[in-house]
């Protein structure tokens, strides 16, 4: 989407970027593992696939995607030159799809590609800024967030939980369930798919303040 393709987004952990064609390679080598092929519901693409991919969701006005960068450890600042965000390490993507535009539902989906790089804080954080930033910058209705998970993904299923999504759906053709944001858990659902209560302490990203977090790449 033009709207965020020159924006980026500072966390204390993770780093936010626009997709560019430099993305692509490393990308392209994340999505042959078939876990996130699954994880993605993707099919494989060929490099050349990919970077059209990547042309096209530049330009859709029913996508928006950031590239996740992990802040490194050592900096003088937590907002960085060009230079040094293209020396940081990809670690993965944020995604919403806007199938209906903007006065519809809003799909978001988050993929941390390696293992080594999960349950360090990265996503709950990437996501806490994606959904203020939509939602100031679209904008977007929050009550129009949902999510799709694959019914056993559980570390998912409680990331968005925390984030203040309820399952609201369980569809047993795609074996998934659909969470929306400010609604509370369908307790039919947690029990039949044996799925854990949500965690009473919820993230208010709603009150992040993005100021002096935002600049430009370019």
């Amino acid at each position: 989407m033009r709207l965020n393709e020159n924006t980026v987004i500072f966390g204390e952990r993770v780093i936010l970027v626009p997709y560019r064609a430099e993305h692509v390679p490393t990308y392209h080598e994340w999505m042959k593992s078939p876990e996130l092929l699954e994880l993605t519901a993707s099919e494989p693409l060929s490099y050349e696939e990919e970077l059209e991919m990547q042309r096209k969701w530049h330009l859709d006005e029913d996508k928006l995607t950031f590239i996740l960068l992990a802040q490194p450890e050592s900096r003088s600042s937590k907002i960085l030159s060009l230079g040094e965000l293209q020396k940081c390490k990809m670690i993965g993507d944020v995604n919403l799809f806007l199938p209906d535009g903007k006065e519809g539902q809003g799909e978001c989906e988050i993929m941390i590609a390696s293992k080594e790089d999960r349950r360090k804080g990265y996503a709950v954080e990437a996501l806490s800024l994606f959904l203020s930033y939509l939602t100031r910058n679209l904008p977007l209705d929050p009550s129009n967030l949902i999510a799709r998970i694959g019914s056993t993904n559980q570390p998912s299923i409680k990331l968005f939980q925390k984030l203040g999504f309820g399952l609201v759906k369980y569809v047993k053709v795609f074996d998934e369930v659909e969470m929306n944001y400010g609604v509370e858990d369908d307790q039919e659902i947690l029990s039949e798919l044996n799925l854990p209560k949500s965690d009473q302490s919820k993230i208010d990203w709603k009150g992040i303040e993005l100021n002096g977090k935002i600049s430009q790449y370019d």
